[in-house]
């Protein structure tokens, strides 16, 4: 961290009567809260447009024939990509906790 920006945190800090440590936690908690907010909300805009549950479902529906690969292989690998970020998001999330 800069100078600045650690003087700033510590204005801040003392303002709000809590430590430089606690308000730096918070604020990046609630930023990956705000991530995982979007990510979810990806997520399901996906999901329910394919009617499914999860990327495995939908790989699922590729095999069996029941959804067609062409106009939905984008939106697969998409899905694929937003899980494994959700996931991290949340590992981080729990490590804060």
């Amino acid at each position: 961290m800069t100078a600045q920006i650690t003087a700033i945190l510590g204005e801040m800090a003392e303002e709000l009567h809590i430590p430089k440590d606690d308000l730096i936690r918070r604020g990046v908690q609630s930023y990956l809260e705000r991530q995982l907010r979007m990510v979810q909300a990806e997520i399901f805009e996906i999901t329910s447009r394919y009617n499914v549950s999860s990327v495995e479902v939908m790989e699922e529906r590729y095999r069996n024939g029941s959804l067609e690969e062409a106009d939905s292989w984008k939106d697969l690998q998409r899905l694929d990509h937003l899980e494994y970020k959700r996931d991290q998001l949340q590992k981080y999330l729990e490590l804060l906790s």
